[in-house]
């Protein structure tokens, strides 16, 4: 399960980056502009993925101790 889990999150992680970087590489924007965006874009995409880290440790840990009660 938790390497599912792990799968999961190294997915969501690329593709936001790569959404990230293509929604920047094709923005009609001057530089500036597009810089800041990036860096907003790159802090909520950083907030997003620790979020889902951290959900996904909860989720692993919950089973680890589901599947230890149930082996005693």
């Amino acid at each position: 399960m938790a390497d599912r889990d792990t799968g999961l999150f190294v997915g969501f992680a690329l593709g936001a980056l790569v959404g990230l970087a293509i929604g920047v590489l094709f923005a009609p924007r001057p530089g500036a502009e597009t810089r800041e965006l990036l860096r907003e874009k790159a802090t909520e995409t950083a907030k997003r993925v620790r979020q889902t880290a951290t959900e996904a440790r909860k989720k692993a840990q919950a089973t680890i101790e589901e599947l230890k009660s149930q082996g005693s």
